[in-house]
């Protein structure tokens, strides 16, 4: 039997509206992270090449302003790493949520392979991470090597090309969200500062007055926005990090839209038609006031049964992709190496190195192989296991989401430049190899194709 068997998948509408978000989402983290090695070597040159210390001090300045009966100050990086984060943190709630009820994790079949890998990329490396440092280390830091980053990883995964299967890519995508989701849970539950009790009751009475929003039917994301800045400024008051603010926003921001169909056609048909019939002397390739109008009512068409949580998706995304990640990367990448590359070598640093380079691909790989073997679930079409070991080495780059946390777990403490100059060499390191796996896995999979078919 010569050639193999490929199933027909019939493309419909509703499965390009769901596979198309990921496929966007994974283009603009890609150009994200070319960008983000740019911003990254910048903030390394402005740590070392200006006067020492220069750095710090400009990133630690507090700025802020009073009103109201009270005063807000943060220094120019906890403005970053609260406020500009937090929308970071919606961003990715919105995604989480929209993969998890109608993408690529809303079903069984497709949703327990990444949900498998991710949670073994999880445990393996805070596993590894704490035996290190068992003791006396720090054990502060275990979340730190459990992070994937999502634009350098797929961004690796694009320079690589049509060497790797489309479905790879989603898979990619897939897991790294629910990495996100186990980061966001981190993060609440084991880097919260002391409580403030009234302000997490205020924090929780905006949350309900978002839910019940949701309930009544409001459906402007203007509306939910506004109410998301008391949410955010009593998060911030009340010890728990400012970012779960922007998760919890984005889990009370509509999903479903009222659709009626036939309202919507004859709106949009009337609003093309009124396009159509501009006067007869007016230039057929000017905008005239009319035509300006009738494409305004044809928007107004397509918001109304637009989903509200794409609408907020896609007004943030380019500003996360291209503002809000930069920025963080900038206040946070710059690593003085003055000193050399000493703090890798204390428990922290070997922690951290230990579990992306070692700890993020034996947990993904390993539990991806184990679902596989005992049919737990199946790998997408095209899919080998070269291709689930460079996905798992991806996986070790760990950059955004592992300084955020590293910030949050050592704040001003030495231990903090061992876990950051780690996370950067860790990122550089599986980036390359992941690259190098992957880049060669379509010329295995050919052979092995030939090898088939002359057994056949």
């Amino acid at each position: 039997m010569r050639g193999g068997y490929r199933p027909v998948v019939k493309r419909t509408e509703l499965k390009d509206r769901l596979v198309q978000p990921i496929v966007r989402f994974a283009q603009n983290e890609a150009t994200a992270g070319k960008i983000l090695v740019g911003v990254s070597a910048f903030a390394m040159l402005w740590a070392n090449l200006v006067p020492d210390g220069a750095y710090e001090a400009f990133w630690q300045q507090y700025v802020g302003f009073s009103g109201f009966g009270g005063e807000l100050k943060l220094s120019l990086r906890h403005w970053v790493n609260d406020l500009l984060m937090a929308l970071f943190f919606l961003l990715m709630g919105l995604e989480i949520k929209r993969e998890f009820l109608m993408g690529e994790l809303s079903e069984r079949a497709t949703a327990t392979l990444p949900i498998l890998a991710a949670i073994g990329g999880m445990v393996a490396p805070a596993a590894i991470y704490a035996a290190v440092n068992l003791n006396g280390g720090n054990m502060r830091g275990t979340g730190v090597p459990m992070a994937t980053d999502i634009a350098f990883s797929l961004g690796v995964l694009a320079l690589v090309g049509n060497r790797v299967p489309a479905a790879l890519k989603v898979f990619l995508a897939a897991v790294a969200i629910v990495d996100d989701l186990g980061a966001v849970l981190v993060i609440a539950i084991f880097y919260t500062s002391q409580l403030n009790g009234a302000m997490l009751a205020g924090a929780g009475a905006v949350a309900l007055v978002l839910v019940a929003m949701n309930k009544l039917g409001v459906r402007s994301p203007l509306a939910y926005m506004l109410v998301g800045i008391p949410l955010w400024l009593c998060t911030l008051a009340s010890g728990v990090h400012a970012t779960v603010a922007g998760v919890l926003l984005a889990l009370t921001i509509p999903v479903l839209t009222h659709l009626d169909p036939q309202g919507f056609s004859e709106s949009a048909r009337q609003a093309v038609d009124d396009f159509d019939n501009c006067k007869p002397d007016d230039d057929p390739t000017m905008i005239t006031e009319e035509r300006q109008e009738a494409v305004h009512q044809l928007e107004l068409a397509c918001e109304r049964v637009q989903m509200p949580l794409q609408r907020v998706e896609n007004a943030l995304s380019p500003w996360i992709t291209y503002l809000v990640v930069p920025v963080f990367a900038l206040a946070n990448a710059g690593l003085n190496l003055a000193g050399g590359f000493g703090p890798v070598a204390t428990p922290v640093g070997i922690g951290v190195m230990a579990g992306l380079i070692l700890g993020k691909p034996l947990g993904v790989m390993g539990m991806a192989f184990l679902a596989i073997k005992f049919k737990w679930a199946r790998a997408p079409f095209g899919v080998t296991k070269r291709h689930l070991l460079g996905v798992g080495i991806l996986t070790g780059i760990g950059f955004t989401m592992s300084l955020f946390i590293g910030e949050l777990a050592f704040g001003s403490d030495p231990a903090q430049e061992a876990a950051k100059m780690a996370t950067l060499v860790a990122s550089v390191i599986m980036g390359v190899i992941g690259y190098g796996v992957l880049v060669t896995a379509r010329d295995v999979a050919r052979g092995v194709a030939r090898a088939q078919q002359r057994h056949a």
